[in-house]
């Protein structure tokens, strides 16, 4: 399994958090993880390393229903930078609502949507999957 030097959290709910970041950790795969509570600040911090030069992630865990930013907004504008740089982009979330999997589905996400909460096993073969 090769190495992922950045991994991005988007998630509210600190139990979620600290399941995935103690998983992540495990692995033994991660160097750095960034960990935002809602879309928003998660947005507005990539755009900014992204316009200042900086490394993006190479993964984003990205939960769907948070405060101030869902998971979709965050898409709809994340999706508009135009980062030349892969990012795989996973929907972790509980939902298991049509409409959301239908709105995975425009975004080429179908196949990355794990309902929470994840296991070490499943994590582990997200990151298999990206080596």
């Amino acid at each position: 399994m090769k190495e992922i030097n950045l991994v991005c959290l988007i998630e509210d709910d600190p139990i979620h958090v600290f399941l995935s970041k103690k998983y992540i950790e495990m692995t033994g795969v991660i160097k750095n993880v960034l960990i935002y509570n809602n879309g928003k600040v998660a947005f507005d911090t990539l755009k900014a390393m992204f316009t200042s030069g900086q490394e993006l992630p190479e993964l984003i865990l990205l939960d769907l229903n948070m405060p101030i930013w869902d998971g979709w907004q965050f898409l709809e504008e994340f999706t508009k930078i135009p980062i030349n740089k892969v990012i795989t982009i996973y929907i972790l979330t509980s939902s298991l609502i049509k409409e959301d999997l239908e709105n995975a589905e425009k975004y080429g996400l179908k196949g990355n949507y794990i309902v929470k909460p994840i296991s070490l096993a499943k994590m582990k073969k997200v990151l298999l999957e990206m080596a």
